[in-house]
């Protein structure tokens, strides 16, 4: 073989493998793993496929399950891909589930989607002015 031949072979292969590593996030799958969020390396492909930063919904997902409340990465998906503030939503479910305030999912995720800040709604729920 030719020098350049084994350069070019070597350069095509790191940049397979990093666009491997962008479409797999293998370091957010771990994460979730350890903290003990089932969540598969082929939902974390097509979350970057269906345009959705994995990141996001697997840190609100980690969040919310440390936290004791059951929500699932489609959820989240679903609320991410409508226009709403996912972090907000947990930040306010987590809020409402210490503060004994009847917060569904759903409930939280309509708020937020009407352009009201859910997180602020729980706040002066418990703390009225």
């Amino acid at each position: 073989m030719q020098l350049p031949f084994v350069i070019l072979l070597a350069a095509g292969a790191l940049i397979l493998f990093f666009i491997f590593l962008y479409f797999v996030p293998v370091n957010l799958w771990i994460t979730a793993i350890f903290s003990g969020v089932r969540v598969s390396i082929l939902n974390l492909i097509l979350m970057r496929f269906r345009k959705v930063p994995p990141s996001t919904i697997v840190n609100a997902l980690i969040t919310a399950t440390k936290a004791g409340l059951s929500v699932t990465t489609n959820d989240l998906e679903t609320h991410y891909l409508a226009g709403g503030n996912v972090n907000n939503v947990i930040k306010a479910l987590i809020s409402a589930d210490k503060a004994n305030i009847p917060l569904t999912f759903k409930m939280a995720t309509a708020i937020d989607l009407a352009g009201r800040d859910v997180a602020d709604a729980v706040q002066l729920s418990v703390n009225p002015a």
